[in-house]
């Protein structure tokens, strides 16, 4: 966990909550027509005044040193630090290698803001598993089908229902590549053996096939429509691509699309996403067909289209804090913290504690406005910060005052100052009792199945 650069503290204590740090995570080569939106994210961030740093994954490597995170691009020692203030935009490219998805994870425990996160990425990278997710939402999508077996490709075409001509996808694949028109059986097995004679294993999608005009790309944001552009279909050619040349234009989306459009975004998870649908006949009453949901939309044409600024727009919501979500990390019920000045100490994360971190003392003893408790045959004067009313519940249900003291802690590489606990002198407990307020600072994640997850102690089960 990622101790959050003193400097980016000073900021937040300014009460400043429009502050970001901008990292781009990419692997196109400088000055490709691919590296359009991160140029364009660059320019405003510039105007804006923002840390912003280009990111790429061939050469480049992070280091840790002294609890802050650093990400390098090759040749650059100095590097750009990533933390509570970073937020990371991933394009597409990353998802080529397993290892490159790897620094999105390491992106993750830093606790910067990822858009979009692992999970998402993961899920609109893969076709199929993004169809059967959209299905999940009872949204409406053409016939889809995997081509389990390519001997028997034309017998799953016509258990699927799915008629020719249909389209073939290859599970992995944007801008058009990898999407192919097929008018007849023997075109299909052609092609399925093909693409099996380069890759045995490559997975194969066929989707009914929509005949239209144009279809429709929606860029969602923060739950909500922020722009939408209608791309008509190339002349001589089925697809409708602004990077294989269709020249798309500003659309009107019903409230019925609209409405759809947030739900498919949700189903994937997605902070900033492209929702593309081909459109129903009856626009407002019949819903769209949805072909995709892509976690690292471009800038190129959608701006031109609909005259907005959309990388500004999407720097100036992620620069306000809370629209930033970090991803907890996962724990178990039992973790060992380091409790100054004990040292480390069994701690129990209590997901039913709404209240604050307990300490359960062996004894204790009140001398105007401290007090000496003891823990695990130490004793130590502290501090009473206040008095705290404390309702007890479940079967024992009644009141108690108990002292509220300060005391710092660290676990998993995060330090925290001046953390408030409860003392309360009940034996044969956990020592140290964590409420979900502390849970949410530390950003885990209680599996109550497991113990031990991000530390550990071979001692106990």
């Amino acid at each position: 966990m990622q101790v959050q650069p003193f400097k980016n503290y000073l900021e937040e204590a300014k009460g400043d909550k429009k502050f970001l740090r901008l990292l781009i995570i990419t692997d196109e080569p400088e000055g490709a027509k691919e590296f359009h939106t991160a140029d364009r994210l660059k320019e405003e961030c510039d105007k804006l005044n923002y840390p912003f740093y280009l990111f790429k994954l061939t050469g480049g490597y992070t280091t840790l040193e002294d609890g802050i995170r650093k990400f390098h691009n090759k040749d650059d020692k100095k590097g750009f630090e990533v933390g509570a203030m970073t937020v990371a935009i991933i394009r597409g490219s990353v998802v080529r290698k397993d290892s490159w998805l790897d620094m999105v994870s390491i992106l993750e425990r830093a606790n910067a803001t990822l858009v979009n996160p692992r999970t998402t990425i993961n899920m609109c990278a893969d076709k199929y598993r993004t169809s059967l997710r959209l299905a999940d939402y009872g949204l409406t999508q053409p016939l889809t089908k995997l081509i389990s077996d390519p001997e028997k490709s034309n017998e799953q075409v016509k258990e699927s229902g799915i008629k020719f001509p249909l389209i073939m996808k290859t599970l992995r694949g944007s801008k058009g590549v990898g999407v192919l028109f097929i008018d007849s059986e023997k075109g299909l097995d052609s092609i399925v053996q093909l693409i099996h004679k380069q890759d045995e294993d490559a997975d194969l999608l066929i989707q009914e096939y929509i005949k239209t005009e144009y279809d429709v790309r929606v860029h969602v944001l923060g739950g909500k429509v922020l722009a939408a552009m209608a791309r008509p279909v190339i002349e001589g050619d089925f697809r409708s691509n602004v990077s294989q040349g269709s020249v798309p234009k500003k659309i009107k989306l019903t409230e019925l699309e609209i409405e759809e459009c947030l739900k498919a975004a949700k189903a994937v998870g997605g902070y900033w996403t492209a929702v593309d649908f081909i459109p129903s006949k009856n626009r407002d009453k019949q819903p769209p067909y949805f072909l995709e949901v892509n976690s690292s939309p471009g800038t190129e044409g959608i701006e031109d289209a609909t005259g907005m600024n959309i990388a500004k727009e999407v720097i100036t919501h992620f620069a306000n804090s809370d629209n930033r979500y970090t991803v907890p990390t996962e724990c178990g019920f039992k973790e060992i913290l380091t409790i100054k000045p004990f040292g480390e100490l069994v701690s129990k994360f209590d997901t039913g504690n709404s209240g604050m971190p307990v300490i359960h003392a062996d004894k204790f003893k009140i001398n105007g406005n401290k007090i000496t408790w003891t823990l695990l045959d130490k004793t130590i004067t502290s501090d009473i910060v206040r008095k705290e009313e404390i309702k007890v519940g479940g079967l024992r249900d009644y009141d108690e005052t108990r002292y509220v003291v300060k005391l710092d802690v660290e676990f998993a590489g995060g330090y925290y100052k001046d953390v408030e606990f409860t003392i309360d002198d009940r034996e044969d407990r956990t020592p140290i009792l964590l409420d979900r307020a502390f849970m949410k600072r530390l950003n885990v994640m209680v599996n109550p199945q497991r113990k031990y997850v991000i530390t550990t102690k071979y001692s106990l089960d």
